[in-house]
C-alpha cells in the first residue's frame, strides 16, 4: 500500500515550496530533498510516481522496524549496537581529518639516497620467488635469409651491431635489445613459446646464447645475467614497490606524530588528564 497517493506526489513535484515533508513517523520526517534525483531520470511521470511511492514505503518500513527493534531487542544488545555506531562515526570523522592533513601537509616524494638507504636496510626481506633474467632477443620469420649474421651481431652486441639491428628491426617480428631490464622467467616463457619447464634449464643460463624455432618463428636470444629463487631482488626490479612502501611509511609517520602532538597539546592546555 502506498503512503502517498499519485495526486499528492504530483503536487509536490510541481510545488517544491509547499508540503516539504512527505512522511512522518514519530519525530522522524522524510523530506522532498531526501528523494534521490535518479528516480526522475529517463522515466515517465507515472513511473517516477511509482518509484517515489516505493521509496517512501521502504523508508517507512525501515523506521517502523527500528522502532520495533528498540522496543523488543535486549537492552545490552542495543547498547552494544550504539557503541558500534559511535565508534564507526568517530572512525569516519578521524580518518577523513587525518587524510586531509596528510594530503595538505606531507610531501610524498623522496630522494634517490632515501630509496637506496631503505633498500640496503630492508633488502633481506626482498627475496625472489621466481627466477629473473637479463637478456636480449629477436623473433624472426621462418626462412629469414641472414640468420647467421643476426645471431653474430646479437652475440657480439657492439655499438655498430646495435645500430645495425635497430636499423633493420622492421624485418623482425619482435625485438628486445634492452638487456639491462630484469624479466621474470614466466614472462620469457610466455613470450618465447618453444620454452617450457623441461628445456628452460638447458637454454636459459648466464651468458648462454640460444636459437629455437616453432612452425611460425625463429627465436634468437643472449642471456646476460640471471638471478635464482631466494636471491635478493635487484633495486631496479622492485623500485615501484619500494616507492609505494616509502610513501605509505612517510604518511604513517606523519599520522603518528600528529597524534602525539595533539595529545601533548591537550595535556598542556589541561584539556586532557591522565590518571596512570
Amino acid at each position: 500500500m502506498s503512503l502517498l497517493a499519485m495526486s499528492s506526489c504530483d503536487t509536490y513535484l510541481r510545488s517544491p515550496e509547499v508540503n516539504s515533508a512527505l512522511a512522518k513517523i514519530g519525530d522522524q520526517y522524510l523530506y522532498r530533498s531526501d528523494i534521490p534525483s535518479y528516480l526522475f531520470e529517463n522515466n515517465t511521470p507515472e513511473d517516477s510516481t511509482a518509484l517515489v511511492n516505493d521509496f517512501i514505503n521502504q523508508w517507512a518500513a525501515k523506521q517502523l522496524l527500528i522502532q520495533k527493534a528498540l522496543l523488543n531487542l535486549p537492552q545490552e544488545k542495543i547498547e552494544a549496537f550504539d557503541r558500534l555506531v559511535a565508534n564507526y562515526k568517530a572512525d569516519l570523522y578521524t580518518q577523513a581529518y587525518k587524510e586531509a592533513l596528510v594530503h595538505a601537509r606531507t610531501d610524498p616524494s623522496f630522494s634517490e639516497e632515501e630509496l637506496q638507504e631503505f633498500y640496503l636496510q630492508e633488502k633481506q626481506n626482498f627475496r625472489l620467488k621466481e627466477r629473473l633474467l637479463r637478456l636480449r632477443f629477436i623473433k624472426l620469420p621462418i626462412g629469414f635469409k641472414d640468420l647467421k649474421g643476426i645471431s653474430a651481431r646479437l652475440k657480439s652486441f657492439r655499438e655498430e651491431d646495435i645500430l645495425y639491428l635497430d636499423s633493420i628491426s622492421i624485418q623482425f617480428n619482435a625485438m628486445n635489445l634492452n638487456d639491462s631490464l630484469w624479466v621474470p622467467l614466466g614472462r620469457i616463457i610466455q613470450e618465447i613459446p618453444p620454452f617450457g619447464s623441461e628445456n628452460a634449464e638447458i637454454y636459459l643460463k648466464k651468458s648462454q646464447f640460444f636459437e629455437l624455432q616453432d612452425s611460425l618463428e625463429v627465436y634468437l636470444g643472449q642471456v646476460v645475467d640471471m638471478l635464482q629463487v631466494n636471491d635478493t631482488a635487484p633495486l631496479s626490479y622492485i623500485r615501484p614497490t619500494l616507492e609505494q612502501v616509502l610513501e605509505i611509511r612517510k604518511k604513517q609517520e606523519f599520522v603518528k606524530q600528529l597524534e602525539r602532538d595533539i595529545i601533548n597539546e591537550a595535556i598542556k592546555n589541561k584539556n586532557l588528564e591522565l590518571f596512570n
